[in-house]
């Protein structure tokens, strides 16, 4: 039902997990793909025209990704998901998070979500889309995870920015995970973890990076022609937020 034949799309932090399942889920619905990657280049793959390397914490790196980006699929792009991040596995109070930390996870979870976007919105051709990738710890803080919680509650503010900022020509949305089987996850996973944690969820396992890939590509379809700012949780039930 989803058909995005001709649609040009580019997707941050494609090499793995999410962002890897998103890219696959829209070639194979049609679309024209690129992906963006720091340091892990992705598998070749026959329906993904480039991998663009780059580090998109600094304007002058997410410029010239976008850039690179539209070279392989044309002067415009149809789809944005910017789904790149990180999330710091050790547990620590805020009074100890340090500069370092702090500073490299405000660069690698919000300044580049506001440079790729800042670079992209002028490519975007009018009827298209951006989803931006959160997290339930923007909606619902995460204790010792501070600066990742403030981080990403920041990406479902802009997305509501975006929204209003961009309509009608571009709809903005976000998809907000729970718990997923990704490799970001793995230290919590260990010795036992990922039991207590699905034990915690009403549906009773954790996501795989397909499970939320579907929606990011639904969000992208003519399906959702008439959703913005909207923050779609796939958490499995374990936070309900309106």
């Amino acid at each position: 039902m989803i058909d995005l034949t001709g649609k040009r799309a580019f997707v941050t932090g494609g090499s793995r997990g999410i962002g890897r399942a998103t890219a696959m889920m829209l070639a194979r619905a049609g679309a024209k793909v690129a992906v963006g990657y720091r340091s892990r280049k992705p598998a070749a793959e026959p329906h993904i025209l480039a991998a663009v390397r780059g580090d998109l914490g600094t304007a002058t790196g997410a410029k010239k990704a976008v850039a690179e980006a539209l070279r392989a699929l044309g002067d415009r792009l149809d789809i944005l998901i910017v789904n790149h991040g990180v999330w710091p596995p050790d547990d620590v109070p805020l009074a100890d998070i340090s500069d370092e930390q702090w500073e490299a996870t405000r660069r690698a979870n919000l300044d580049s979500v506001i440079y790729v976007c800042r670079a992209a919105i002028p490519t975007i051709a009018p009827g298209g889309t951006i989803v931006l990738v959160g997290s339930t710890a923007g909606q619902r803080g995460e204790s010792f995870h501070s600066d990742y919680a403030a981080t990403k509650g920041a990406v479902i503010s802009l997305t509501k920015s975006l929204a209003v900022e961009l309509a009608p020509k571009i709809t903005v949305n976000c998809v907000a995970p729970g718990w997923v089987d990704t490799e970001m996850s793995a230290k919590p996973y260990a010795g036992g973890g990922r039991e207590k944690i699905e034990r915690s969820i009403p549906l009773g396992r954790v996501a795989t990076a397909e499970d939320i890939a579907g929606p990011i590509v639904f969000l992208c379809s003519s399906l959702a022609r008439h959703v913005t700012g909207e923050i779609l949780n796939v958490n499995g039930g374990s936070v309900l937020c309106g």
